[in-house]
């Protein structure tokens, strides 16, 4: 992950050690990408899977509750739950996440025992999940397949509306939505319970990758 990431423009790199301090070694890695970056250590408490939600959680609260140093002189943001295991191409970021507005999503190789998982697409509009795993999850994605406008990770909630907010307001709206100790609905999986805490549906998805046109190439 880190080879790709240094490669990508205006990063900002949260990691969080499942453990109780922080490891040299990693923040070595982290300062030779050359981005900003925020290191701290979450060891999982009892009664969270040892599977980085507790992690994830750690870090939605953190960039809550340092937005503003976090994103510096930059006004716009998105929000993508990387994982150490996962391999990366940097187009992921520049022409999929960096484009996102609301709820991103996209396909993934190698995810829940297929080649291939992607949301299915019809019209620009997604109207199901080509999943093995539970495909009737509201929203049967892969951590690896979606982000999410930092907006909305910061949104005042009000009645389940969404009210997106300018950069001066930030410090003053957030929302509590997080990876909790379990995802009925997921199946055990966290994505469908976080995001549908987020108050997002089905509508509010875009997705990318599926329209783009797969031209031969020809190698001289």
């Amino acid at each position: 992950m880190s080879n790709t990431l240094r490669l990508v423009p205006h990063v900002h790199w949260i990691a969080v050690e499942d453990a109780n301090y922080t490891v040299p070694y990693v923040e070595d890695i982290l300062r030779r990408t050359m981005h900003s970056y925020t290191y701290v250590a979450a060891r999982t408490p009892e009664g969270y899977p040892k599977r980085g939600w507790y992690q994830r959680t750690t870090a939605l609260q953190l960039l809550r509750n340092n937005t503003v140093s976090v994103m510096k002189n930059y006004k716009e943001g998105v929000v993508y739950f990387g994982d150490d295991d996962n391999a990366y191409d940097t187009r992921l970021f520049t022409d999929y996440i960096r484009k996102v507005k609301k709820l991103g999503m996209w396909a993934v190789g190698l995810s829940g025992g297929t080649p291939v998982e992607s949301p299915e697409v019809m019209n620009g509009t997604v109207v199901g999940y080509k999943v093995k795993w539970g495909p009737k999850r509201k929203f049967a994605v892969d951590m690896a397949g979606f982000a999410i406008n930092l907006n909305f990770i910061l949104k005042f909630v009000q009645k389940k509306l969404f009210k997106p907010v300018q950069f001066k307001q930030w410090h003053d709206f957030s929302t509590t939505a997080v990876f909790g100790k379990s995802c009925r609905s997921g199946f055990g999986a966290p994505e469908p319970c976080f995001l549908e805490d987020m108050g997002f549906s089905q509508d509010d998805i875009e997705p990318f990758g599926l329209d783009e046109e797969m031209a031969p190439k020809v190698c001289q």
